[in-house]
């Protein structure tokens, strides 16, 4: 059996492991501490854990914010990770059904989702969990 829950400050571990393998890349420990203790108290914030056997499997950050452009507040869906072991079992449509959970009950306008170009192979599995391609993303590395 799955369970979704908010992440916790015991989470930090195995986050900081999935998102140095999602970005391919060994983040400082400590500084990615100080974030993700300081967004665990952010209301703006929340961070979703998948458990099975009481050993967490997936995660999903996701943000919210007041938008002029639509007047109202829209929630971004920022990190998406599930354990490579747990993939193709569900365990992301269960994060994907919590975060629509809370964008009902908060009257979110939408929901988003930015993923990298080189990762093709995300747009067919957010397809399928219900987002539409609908916008380009421009950045700049400063």
């Amino acid at each position: 059996m799955i369970l979704i829950r908010k992440a916790d400050p015991q989470d930090l571990d195995t986050v900081y492991e999935f998102i140095c393998n999602l970005e391919n890349e060994v983040f400082d420990y400590q500084i990615f501490k100080c974030i993700f203790d300081k967004n665990l108290q952010n209301p703006d914030y929340v961070y979703y854990v998948a458990e099975s056997n009481n050993h967490v499997i997936g995660f999903l950050s996701f943000h919210t914010q007041k938008l002029l452009h639509h007047c109202g507040v829209v929630g971004e869906i920022q990190e998406f990770y599930i354990d490579p072991n747990f993939r193709n079992q569900g365990v992301g449509k269960l994060l994907i059904q919590e975060v629509k959970a809370y964008a009902e009950a908060n009257n979110l306008k939408s929901i988003e989702v930015t993923s990298n170009k080189l990762r093709t192979e995300n747009v067919p599995i957010y397809e399928h969990l219900g987002f539409r391609l609908t916008h380009n993303k421009f950045t700049i590395d400063c």
